[in-house]
């Protein structure tokens, strides 16, 4: 059933000029809570402070480090990854499982850093509201509406729902993304090269990645503009990024030794996604 008083607040919200910072913040805690309360979030201490610890590392350096960031894993073989508004990202197992390298798991909670420091996800419920597409692709965006949402998301690619990004969003993240994790001191390369790892992927096992490139189109042209920011960044050749750690591999086999996932739960009728 829907919460109608959220709903509407939100609306309220949406239909002003601007959102704060504090009502950006707001909303991406009730969003997490949600999230948390319903997907398979992995509590392994290990992963949970690895993940914590390398976003917070990149999060620091940009110019939102004031929101207080969290990071999760999620377990789920779906390979993808999502932002909320004011600083929770989610980066599902088979990501982590598909990364060959540090640098590609940086540059992928770089790039989901971007969508926060842009706010792409508070542009998009605005442009909702505005265009008066109505209550059901808010609840959409926002997870607020129904327990099923959340629940369908799994089913869909790993929360495919709450990171559906425009192509200009994706070029507005992997150019932050290139620039925060080289500020925090990780090679961008990881960016790039993780994009040809998913196409790749893509041609053996699509289902296991259509969640990715539902949230986050992706096409050759990208990569390689990706490439020329990393070429137009020109990185100080005497500092040492950071490719790969013994750590991050350790932290890798962890994630890939967790239970199975569990099997996506049965959407109740009425409860579909839009």
């Amino acid at each position: 059933m829907i919460r109608c008083g959220i709903v509407a607040a939100l609306f309220l919200l949406f239909s002003a000029c601007s959102v704060s910072e504090d009502q950006e913040v707001a909303l991406g805690r009730q969003n997490a809570a949600e999230i948390n309360a319903q997907l398979p979030i992995v509590t392994d201490p290990a992963i949970s402070s690895y993940i914590q610890d390398l976003g917070t590392s990149i999060a620091r350096t940009t110019s939102r480090s004031d929101l207080d960031w969290h990071f999760y894993v999620i377990n789920t073989k779906q390979v993808n990854a999502f932002a909320l508004p004011g600083g929770y990202v989610y980066v599902n197992r088979g990501l982590i499982e598909s990364t060959n390298r540090l640098d590609e798991l940086t540059g992928t909670l770089g790039h989901e850093i971007g969508h926060v420091i842009q706010r792409h996800s508070v542009k998009q419920m605005q442009e909702a509201q505005k265009a008066n597409i109505g209550v059901t692709v808010l609840c959409t965006l926002t997870s607020i509406c129904n327990s099923g949402l959340a629940q369908a998301a799994v089913q869909v690619g790993g929360t495919a729902f709450f990171a559906r990004h425009s192509r200009l969003d994706e070029l507005q993240a992997d150019s932050e993304g290139v620039v925060n994790v080289t500020r925090a001191g990780y090679d961008p390369q990881g960016i790039p090269d993780l994009f040809q790892v998913l196409l790749k992927e893509r041609q053996y096992e699509p289902t296991v990645v259509d969640g990715w490139f539902a949230s986050h189109p992706l096409e050759e042209a990208r990569i390689q503009r990706a490439k020329t920011l990393i070429a137009e960044l020109n990185p100080d050749p005497s500092r040492r990024l950071i490719v790969d750690t013994p750590g991050f591999h350790a932290f890798k086999t962890r994630v890939s030794e967790l239970p199975l996932p569990p099997p996506p739960r049965r959407i109740p009728s009425g409860q579909q996604p839009y």
